[in-house]
């Protein structure tokens, strides 16, 4: 595992300067580098972010089951982030709607700057409490509100999670700073050990690598823990393009062993539903039945399996 010495000890004022902001030594001769040195160095030390991740997956599985609990509840997912930290927060927010089958407003990503900072660098933007405590306007007492700050110390992080806390809802801070001045505003405090960057301040780089990991598995075993899922396949899928429909026939045909002509038909008397298409197949029932039994097991197809075959 790579080292996180340091080239120096950092201190401002009176506190010690956060480890993505300090000097890695094994680093100091980076521009003196051949380019396959540099990718390579770049390289050892992603693998950081995943020893990082791994360290903190007991934490990360508590505030999965706090998450489902409330989402089943009808309570919601909050990312606060700014800069690479809010991007992440979008990128993940985003991409569960499509795979997920996931309601509007159910995980919702909020980037100090607003939407022009997705694509555009708004950095004064994270200096504001007030941002983010406007921006966590909205939370309620069953929503969960996740900031994502490298740092640790980022105002409009800072801002967003003492509105949720007032709020009721749960908080959780994902960072990579052990000395966090916003770890006293979230009820679950994730340090990512992810030490200095390979760059300099670059929290792009590793610690970015990390708080994506950690999304990534948040959001994955919070769909599986509330039935959006069925054994691993991803049976919530919404087929917008050819791509997405032709892998929801596939799917069908794996799940049910049905070929690819019988499910195609399947399918079309679902109206498309795969949840609805695998259920009818594996619990020998009809369309409307299949229907029935998702609706009255929260769309699991897993619950609804088991009690078709309990009756």
């Amino acid at each position: 595992m790579p080292s996180h010495r340091l080239l120096d000890r950092q201190h401002d004022g009176d506190d010690l300067v956060s480890p993505t902001e300090q000097r890695l030594e094994a680093s100091a001769r980076l521009d003196a580098l051949a380019s396959v040195e540099v990718l390579r160095l770049l390289n050892e030390h992603d693998r950081v972010a995943v020893d990082a991740v791994a360290a903190i997956l007991p934490q990360l599985a508590e505030v999965v089951d706090v998450a489902a609990e409330r989402f089943r509840r009808g309570g919601n997912v909050h990312y606060f982030g700014a800069g690479t930290s809010g991007r992440l927060g979008v990128l993940d927010a985003a991409e569960l709607l499509p795979t997920f089958n996931l309601e509007a407003g159910r995980v919702v990503a909020h980037i100090a700057g607003g939407a022009d900072a997705i694509v555009n660098a708004v950095e004064d933007a994270e200096d504001s409490e007030i941002e983010g405590g406007a921006a966590a306007d909205g939370v309620g007492p069953d929503d969960v509100a996740i900031g994502l700050a490298a740092s640790g110390n980022t105002p409009y992080v800072g801002g967003a999670l003492a509105a949720a806390r007032r709020a009721g809802a749960y908080t959780v801070l994902v960072s990579s700073n052990p000395y966090a001045t916003l770890a006293t505003l979230a009820d679950t405090n994730i340090v990512l050990d992810t030490g200095p960057e390979v760059l300099t301040g670059s929290t792009r780089l590793k610690a970015a690598t990390s708080e994506k990991l950690v999304l990534n598995g948040f959001s994955t075993a919070l769909m599986v823990a509330v039935g959006r899922t069925w054994s691993n396949l991803m049976v919530s899928v919404v087929a917008t393009n050819d791509k997405l429909r032709r892998r929801t026939v596939r799917i069908l045909e794996e799940a049910a062993d049905l070929d690819s002509d019988a499910a195609r038909d399947l399918l079309f008397a679902s109206d498309g539903q795969l949840k609805t298409a695998i259920v009818a197949a594996l619990a020998v029932t009809d369309v409307a039945s299949a229907r029935a039994l998702l609706a009255d097991h929260e769309g699991s197809v897993r619950d609804a399996l088991a009690a078709a075959s309990d009756t």
